[in-house]
């Protein structure tokens, strides 16, 4: 990518290719199979901060920017957001590549919070 091209924000955590089966009747991707991308990158990146097993606790701010299609590649971007006692909001972006050209385009944001759970699978303190 180009140095004047907006770039994905923070690092990968998700690769993966938009299948026919995760399309909707019009052949764009369903929003929901983004979503679950972004949760899953999310919550893995959450996981890795936290030291501990994390659940989605809050899905805000979620802008679909623009289509994905079958076939594109789709990466998924996270980065910290805001750290709580128990809590880590995740900064997330999608970005989508045709897989025959070069150029990525952001198609969906937004910003998830996960809490950091023990054992007993309640709230616990995110590791410093």
């Amino acid at each position: 990518m180009s140095d004047d091209l907006p770039q994905p924000m923070g690092g990968a955590h998700l690769r993966t290719v938009a299948l026919p089966r995760d399309a909707n009747a019009s052949g764009d991707i369903f929003g929901g199979w983004t979503l679950s991308q972004m949760d899953l990158a999310g919550g893995t990146f959450a996981a890795a901060h936290s030291g501990k097993r994390v659940v989605t606790f809050r899905i805000e701010t979620v802008e679909f920017l623009k289509p994905v299609a079958v076939g594109d590649d789709v990466s998924v971007f996270c980065r910290l957001e805001h750290e709580g006692n128990t809590s880590i909001a995740v900064g997330i972006e999608v970005w989508a590549r045709v897989r025959t050209s070069g150029g990525a385009h952001k198609v969906t944001e937004g910003v998830f919070t996960y809490v950091s759970v023990g054992e007993d699978g309640k709230p616990a303190p995110v590791n410093q």
